[in-house]
């Protein structure tokens, strides 16, 4: 790799967390090949690109652009015979330690997909990643093609902490994950992290959103690359099954936008369809990760999964962005208003709050959310998300401003017995009786505790 191209990458390229696995994963490869999953365009590809400058020879095959290479896995799949003849058709060296092996779109490939038990039985000293877009749909295929041969790392976009690093803030963020109830920020600081903190509600995750505005700081040109995304997302509706309809596909990711904050009500949520073809065009929506549900726990005992009533379900987008330019929120509303009632249009924090559990936890494992809401009469109660910390369930309240009863947090501290519960809020840190409170722009400091 020429060392010109590895300039072009490192100038361009927005840090993620994901690399410091990505660079584990090389430098203590235990044979396993790696399969990044994730959205279209949350930065798989270009994360593996930048790995690749750690290594001598790169050799990527994209099975969606290159489509004679498919024929190559229509015979035996031996994986050194597989090396030799891409080796050869690529003019690239696959020596093991010195060559990182990319197969992208992977998806479009199913054999290729089933090859990659057979490099971690038969040549595990090669260091292979693959990655695709629309991939669960593939895998939902072959459920058991890796069991304990392949390891999955979970992508999403971009979080606050990988924002605030993209556009110059790195000290910044060092002296937030420092932050504590203990010690708060002083207010300057914090007051500088609501104002980041509102620009990425905005602007979302997505790489090509930040990377635009880490260049250039101007959100009409950011707002026009989220609506070419969103054009994108919806183009693929048709690719995800042939027998739902592309534009009951569409209705339905609409109507996840329009009941944020809220349960998902299936009969409002398509005009011409029954619950039962709302819920298979949902459930394709939360295959392509799209859509992400956060489902109804009892939270009576670990795990919380255990206690969950699917029938019960929020549904969050995939990133904020996305979400606030399909609902029409106006940017100067939610940049200049100090009201965070306004700012917290469509329920936008609660949707960022479980973004941000998702993203700061461990890529190892698709994490599951989950709320508690208890319906009685004259006594309804509902906790945004219920999460577990070691041995303890936590309860998470995302409120508006800095006033609010928390009736529901108490009610459940109470009926569960447990010892305390967390509001997120755009206050700075401090504790009210057993809920200790943390400014909004902590999310994930919270969650990596």
């Amino acid at each position: 790799m020429s060392n010109l191209y590895q300039h072009y990458l490192w100038k361009m390229y927005l840090s993620r967390n994901i690399d410091i696995d990505l660079l584990k994963w090389k430098n203590d490869k235990a044979g396993k090949p790696l399969l990044l999953r994730g959205a279209r365009q949350v930065g798989k590809s270009t994360a593996v690109r930048q790995l690749a400058t750690q290594f001598e020879y790169f050799l990527e095959v994209n099975f969606e652009e290159q489509k004679t290479v498919n024929s190559l896995f229509e015979g035996d799949l031996d994986p050194k015979e597989l090396c030799e003849s891409l080796s050869i058709l690529f003019n690239t060296p696959i020596i093991p330690g010195k060559t990182l092996l990319f197969f992208d779109e992977i998806q479009s490939c199913i054999p290729a997909i089933s090859s990659l038990r057979f490099f971690y039985e038969k040549y595990p000293e090669l260091h292979v990643i693959a990655a695709g877009s629309l991939l669960e749909f593939a895998l939902s295929e072959i459920p058991s093609f890796g069991v304990g041969r392949i390891r999955s790392l979970f992508i999403y976009p971009l979080s606050f902490d990988e924002f605030l690093r993209a556009i110059g803030e790195s000290l910044l963020v060092d002296g937030k994950n420092k932050a504590s109830v203990e010690k708060p920020l002083p207010e300057p600081l914090h007051l500088k992290l609501l104002g980041l903190l509102k620009r990425f509600l905005m602007l979302g995750g997505m790489p090509e959103v930040v990377a635009h505005y880490a260049e250039f700081r101007d959100f009409n040109a950011c707002g026009q690359i989220l609506d070419d995304l969103i054009i994108s997302f919806r183009d693929d509706f048709a690719k995800y099954k042939k027998l739902v309809p592309p534009l009951r596909i569409a209705e339905v990711f609409d109507a996840v936008v329009r009941q944020s904050g809220g349960k998902f009500v299936y009969s409002k949520a398509a005009t011409e369809a029954n619950n039962k073809q709302v819920k298979e065009a949902l459930d394709l929506l939360v295959m392509s990760g799209l859509v992400i549900p956060v489902t109804h726990t009892s939270a009576n005992g670990l795990p919380l999964g255990a206690g969950v009533n699917i029938k019960k379900q929020k549904m969050l987008v995939l990133d904020t962005g996305i979400f606030q330019r399909i609902l029409g929120l106006k940017a100067s509303e939610i940049l200049f208003e100090q009201d965070f009632d306004v700012i917290n249009k469509g329920a936008i924090a609660e949707q960022y709050c479980g973004l941000e559990l998702l993203k700061s936890a461990s890529p190892y494992k698709q994490e599951r959310l989950y709320y508690w809401h208890r319906e009685a009469l004259n006594s309804n109660a509902e906790v945004d998300y219920v999460i577990q910390k070691g041995q303890e369930i936590i309860p998470l309240e995302v409120k508006s401003g800095t006033k609010g009863s928390m009736q529901s947090l108490y009610l459940f501290l109470k009926e569960k017995q447990r010892d305390y519960g967390v509001r997120f809020s755009n206050e700075i840190y401090s504790t009210v009786e057993n809920v200790q409170i943390w400014p909004l722009y902590a999310v994930s400091d919270f969650n990596k505790l």
